[in-house]
C-alpha cells in the first residue's frame, strides 16, 4: 500500500512539471493544414476521372504557400476565370473615384445616356455607379434580347452590342431596394467606367490594373502566341456528354459579357491582383481598400453580403471576401479573409467535380486563420 501511495505522488509531481501543449494530438501546423488541402485536391480531380486540369494558389499576406497544378498542365497555363472579372470592375471603379474622376453615387445616365433607353427607367430614381456595382440596381439578370449577338457577338464589338441589349432590359426591383445578381449590370458598368475615363474598357483595365501588377498573363482576349498555353475548356458533365465546341467559341464570341465575364488568367497572375486587394500595392488608398471589404448592400441575409464586385462572408471565426466564376468549360474561386490575410485561388477547365470551390476554400481559410 505505502509503494502504490509513493508512486502516485510521484506520478502526480511528474504531471505538474511537464508542459501540456495545447490540443497536442489535433492542432495542425500552417505547412499541415496546406499539404492536407493540397493532397486533397489531387485525389478530387483524380475521382472526377475525366483528365481535367486544375490548378491552385495559397498565399499569406505577400508570400505565396503554395502553387500547384494538376492534369498535364504547368504553372503557366491559362484558365478563364469568369465572373471574378466583376471583381476588376469594382476595383477600377475604386481607382477612377481615387483619381477624382468619378463619386459613386453618380447617376450613370450623367455619363451614359443610352441607359435611359431602359424599360421602365422613367418609374424609378436614376441608377448610380455603385448600384451597378453592388447588384442593387434592380435590373434583371441578363437582357432579354433574341439578338444572338447580344449574347454571341464578336469580342471587339460588344459595346454596341451591349447598347442594342439595353432598349431590351428591365427592372426587376427598385434601384437600390435590394441585391438581385445583374450580369448586365456590370457591362454596363464597364462602358460607363470607360466613358468616363475616354478610353476603351478593355484598355483601361490594362493600363490601371493589368501593367502596374505585371499581370502579363492576363487578358480578355488570348493573343495567338499564347493560346498553346490555354487550358481547353470542357462544358457540360457531370452525367451529359461532354462539350468543346461552346468554350473554344467564346474565345471571341462573347456579346456583351466583357466587364462581368470576360478575362482569362494563370494562378500566379491572380496573387498578384490578390495581394493588391489586400492592401499589398499602390493602386488603392488604406481606406479604398477598406471600402471594397465593407458590406455595401441593403441585404437581409445574416452572413452574406457584397460590395463593389466582391462577395463578403462573416461569422464569429472569419471574414472572407472574393468571388467565384464560372462560365462554359471553366469555373474558378477567389477568396482571402481580411484579417489573417491569407488567400487561396482555385481554377479548373470544367464545371462540375468533388471540389466545391466555395466550400472548400471557405474552410480552408478558417483553419488557416486558426493558426497563430
Amino acid at each position: 500500500m505505502k509503494r502504490i501511495l509513493l508512486f502516485t505522488i510521484a506520478l502526480i509531481i511528474f504531471s505538474c512539471n511537464t508542459p501540456i501543449k495545447e490540443n497536442q494530438n489535433t492542432k495542425q501546423t500552417k505547412n499541415e493544414i496546406v499539404e492536407h488541402f493540397i493532397q486533397l485536391v489531387k485525389s478530387d480531380v483524380k475521382d472526377d476521372n475525366i483528365k481535367g486540369s486544375f490548378s491552385l494558389a495559397i498565399i499569406h499576406k505577400d508570400s505565396i504557400l503554395a502553387l500547384k497544378s494538376y492534369g498535364n498542365i504547368d504553372l503557366n497555363t491559362i484558365f478563364r476565370i469568369g465572373s471574378i472579372s466583376k471583381s476588376f470592375a469594382g476595383f477600377l471603379m475604386m481607382q477612377l473615384q481615387q483619381d477624382g474622376k468619378l463619386n459613386i453615387n453618380d447617376p450613370v445616365e450623367k455619363y451614359l445616356p443610352e441607359i435611359t433607353s431602359l424599360v421602365g427607367y422613367d418609374k424609378y430614381p436614376p441608377i448610380t455607379l455603385k448600384q451597378l456595382a453592388t447588384h442593387t440596381s434592380g435590373l434583371d439578370r441578363e437582357s432579354r434580347s433574341r439578338d444572338e449577338n447580344v449574347r454571341f457577338g464578336k469580342i471587339n464589338e460588344w459595346e454596341n452590342n451591349l447598347i442594342k441589349a439595353i432598349p431590351e432590359t428591365s427592372f426587376r426591383s427598385k434601384p437600390g431596394e435590394r441585391f438581385g445578381y445583374s450580369n448586365i449590370g456590370f457591362a454596363i458598368l464597364g462602358l460607363t467606367l470607360s466613358k468616363i475615363a475616354d478610353k476603351p474598357y478593355v484598355e483601361l483595365v490594362k493600363e490601371k490594373i493589368f501593367r502596374p501588377l505585371e499581370m502579363n498573363n492576363t487578358y480578355f482576349q488570348v493573343p495567338e502566341n499564347q493560346k498553346e498555353n490555354l487550358v481547353k475548356g470542357m462544358a457540360g458533365g457531370p452525367t451529359a456528354e461532354l462539350n468543346y465546341e461552346i468554350p473554344k467559341r467564346e474565345l471571341n464570341e462573347v456579346g456583351y459579357r466583357v466587364p462581368n465575364g470576360g478575362i482569362y488568367s494563370t494562378p500566379r497572375d491572380m496573387v498578384k491582383f490578390m495581394k493588391a486587394c489586400m492592401g499589398y500595392s499602390a493602386l488603392l488608398s488604406e481606406s479604398s481598400i477598406e471600402m471594397l471589404q465593407t458590406t455595401q448592400t441593403p441585404t437581409t441575409r445574416l452572413r452574406s453580403n457584397y460590395s463593389f464586385g466582391f462577395n463578403l462572408y462573416s461569422d464569429q471565426e472569419i471574414n472572407t471576401v472574393g468571388h467565384g466564376g464560372s462560365n462554359a468549360g471553366y469555373s474558378a474561386h477567389f477568396e482571402y479573409e481580411k484579417n489573417s490575410k491569407y488567400g487561396v485561388i482555385l481554377m479548373r477547365n470544367y464545371n462540375f467535380g468533388n471540389t466545391n470551390l466555395d466550400l472548400r476554400s471557405n474552410s480552408l481559410l478558417r483553419k488557416l486563420s486558426e493558426v497563430k
